[in-house]
Formats: structure tokens, C-alpha cells, sequence
């Protein structure tokens, strides 16, 4: 019976599947001066392992439309974890054994990059089908875990490379491996349930044709370029813009930004059913408009790192917040729909950032002016929630 199922322990399952996920998108960018001096690669080939990593995950989103369903939740969730766990050990070995180190750290990348794109898309449903009371405030509370998940790789990699050196970043990438391969247990024995009835469940094609799941697509580009237009750059503007130092500029840029991002969602999931999600998303997407308004056009450099800092949460509501409307208006959108949402919210990922490199190098290198670039994502989001909220409530 339902009531002796252990969700809390799918739901442990879940948090450590997005811990993971940060993991696999944070640990190896903080290595590229470290490949960079021990390997010889240049910076332009070490740009490629974040581009590659995207796109793998972005292929991943798409492929999951057709293969989740006939697979098994259970199948594809325990897959990531190994692959994610495998690809992360990996680095420890491969790099040094093959001809091309390089070679080596594409490998692994491509490899956790997998793992990474199938938690993306899966865990959420997997919270999603879970019988509890509040599935907004869930949500919520299940994305801040990525948010934790990211400090931490900053934070522990950073006092277990100053402790033990820089040398021994291969003991650090096995320990990292540790968590998703230890998950792969929970998510073999935690109870799973279907997200919608087996032949419920809507078609692309049928998403496709319905008009509102296009806004849900708008929303989530929006989500994800809001969020990682300012993460991906904190660092960077922190140190060119606001002349701080890279330990300042580190510490007080995405790790800042990241802990905002995780208090507010996990507030979110505290009190969440005491908020209406639509005009949390509507004062989130005003506030993250002044965010980006305080930081590109500051001098104070204090004034501008709150701003970056704050952005963080402001964005924080956007990804979960896309996710619970659109499970709550299409219930029968199932596993393509939130394959697709993720396909979205990494194109939106993809997207902000780079308007923002673009932007900059077009001006001389500014990356206050890079930053005004980002004003309309918030802007077409929250125009899009006021849609939502005018025609469903």
C-alpha cells in the first residue's frame, strides 16, 4: 500500500541527483588553469569541454522525449547516476593514460554530461508523481539542492586544494564520484511512481499543437538565461567590472549568488503554500530586472556585487516556478513535456550567456554594458506569467 512507501528516502534520491548535477557542472571549470598549466591546453580548447558539455546535455533533453517512457524511470535514473559517477572517476585515469590528455577530459565530460542531462530531465517528474500535499513548495525545495550543490563544490574543493594542493585535484574528482555512485542504491530501491497513466500521457506532437505549452517553452528560455547569464559571467564581472580581486570576486560572485539562489528556494519550500507561485514569479522576474539594472550600471563595487549577489534570488523561483505551472495546467503533459521544458531552460542557458559575451566584446570589453544586454529575459517572463495568471485564474 501507498502509505508504506518510503518517499522520503526518493526523495533523498532526488536532492543528491541535483547535488550531482552541480557537481558535474561546476567541479571542472574550477581546474582550467590547472589542465591548462599541467597539459599545455590552451584556453580555446578548454572552452570547448563547457561547450561540449551543454550540448551533450541539450541532446540528452531531446533523446529522453522518446526513450524514458519505454525504458523505465528507474532504468534511466540509475544510468545517470553511473555514468555521472563513472565520468567523474574518470578524470582521475583517463587523462593521463591517453596520448591526448585532452582527449581524455572530453571523454569524462561527455560521459557525466550524460548522466547530468537524464537528471535533469528526470528528477523532477520523479518528485512531481510523489504523493505529497504542497508540489510547488517540493519543487522548490528539491532545485535548491542544486543551488547547495554548487557551493559546495566551490567551497570543499577550494579548502581541499589549499590544504593538500593543487596536485591533488584526481583524489578530489574520485571523492566527488562518491555521491552519485553511493545514489545509485537509493534510486534502485526508493519507490517510484508513474507520472501519468500509462496512454495518458500527451505526444510531442500534441504539446506541439497546444498554444499554452509555448508559453511554458518561453518561460523556461527565459529561466534559464536569467539564471545563467548572471551565474556563468558573476566571476568575471566581479573581478573586470568591479575591480575586485578573483578570491573577492569568487567567493562574492557565483558562490554569492549561488546561496542567495539556494535560501530563496529553500524559503520557497518552507512557506510556499502560503504564496501565490504566479506573483512570486512576477515580483521575482521585477526584481531580477533591478538586479541587472543595479549591477550594469554601478560604479561602487559593493553596490554592484549586492546586485549580483541579489540576482541570484531573484532568479531562483524561475526554473522550479516554470516547472509547477506547467505540470499544474497541462497534468497530462508527462515525460516529453518535461524533457522538453529542460531542452528549453539549457537553450535559455545557452543563449543569455552568450548575449552577454557578445555584447561586451562589442563595446570595448564592458561587461556592465554585456549585463543591460540581459534586461528582457525578466522582462518577456514576467510579461508571460501576467498572460498565464490573466487567462487561468
Amino acid at each position: 500500500m501507498e502509505i508504506n512507501k518510503n518517499y522520503k528516502k526518493t526523495q533523498l534520491a532526488c536532492y543528491l541527483g541535483l547535488v550531482t548535477q552541480a557537481i558535474c557542472a561546476n567541479f571542472v571549470p574550477l581546474l582550467f588553469i590547472t589542465f591548462h598549466n599541467a597539459y599545455d591546453i590552451s584556453f580555446s580548447m578548454l572552452a570547448l569541454v563547457s561547450t561540449c558539455f551543454f550540448v551533450t546535455q541539450l541532446t540528452v533533453d531531446f533523446l529522453c522525449v522518446g526513450i524514458v517512457d519505454k525504458l523505465g524511470y528507474r532504468v534511466c535514473i540509475v544510468t545517470a547516476e553511473i555514468t555521472s559517477g563513472l565520468g567523474l572517476a574518470g578524470l582521475a585515469i583517463l587523462p593521463d593514460l591517453l596520448p591526448v590528455p585532452f582527449y581524455g577530459i572530453l571523454v569524462c565530460v561527455i560521459i557525466y554530461a550524460i548522466g547530468s542531462g537524464l537528471a535533469e530531465v528526470l528528477v523532477s517528474p520523479i518528485i512531481e508523481a510523489c504523493p505529497f500535499e504542497n508540489k510547488e513548495s517540493m519543487m522548490s525545495l528539491l532545485h535548491s539542492f542544486y543551488c547547495w550543490g554548487w557551493v559546495g563544490v566551490v567551497l570543499c574543493s577550494t579548502i581541499f586544494f589549499s590544504i593538500f594542493g593543487l596536485d591533488n585535484w584526481r583524489t578530489m574528482a574520485l571523492i566527488w564520484s562518491i555521491i552519485p555512485l553511493y545514489n545509485v542504491y537509493n534510486f534502485a530501491t526508493c519507490p517510484i511512481e508513474p507520472l501519468v497513466k500509462e496512454g495518458k500521457s500527451m505526444t510531442m506532437i500534441q504539446l506541439f499543437k497546444t498554444k499554452t505549452f509555448w508559453i511554458f517553452i518561453v518561460l523556461m528560455i527565459c529561466a534559464g538565461s536569467s539564471e545563467l547569464a548572471m551565474g556563468q559571467w558573476a566571476s568575471a564581472f566581479a573581478e573586470s567590472a568591479l575591480h575586485v580581486s578573483k578570491t573577492v570576486g569568487d567567493l562574492a560572485g557565483p558562490c554569492g549568488f549561488a546561496i542567495c539562489m539556494g535560501i530563496c528556494r529553500l524559503l520557497y519550500g518552507k512557506f510556499g503554500d502560503k504564496v501565490d507561485l504566479n506573483l512570486f514569479m512576477i515580483a521575482s522576474g521585477i526584481l531580477c530586472l533591478v538586479c541587472y539594472l543595479i549591477a550594469g550600471l554601478t560604479d561602487i563595487p559593493i553596490v554592484g556585487l549586492i546586485g549580483c549577489s541579489l540576482c541570484g534570488f531573484s532568479v531562483a523561483i524561475m526554473w522550479p516556478g516554470s516547472i509547477s505551472i506547467s505540470s499544474k495546467i497541462l497534468p497530462t503533459g508527462g515525460t516529453a513535456m518535461f524533457a522538453l521544458l529542460a531542452l528549453a531552460g539549457d537553450l535559455g542557458g545557452a543563449i543569455g550567456p552568450a548575449i552577454i559575451g557578445s555584447v561586451s566584446s562589442k563595446v570595448a570589453n564592458n561587461l556592465q554594458a554585456g549585463v543591460l544586454a540581459g534586461i528582457g529575459f525578466p522582462i518577456v517572463l514576467v510579461i508571460s506569467v501576467l498572460y498565464i495568471r490573466k487567462k487561468y485564474q
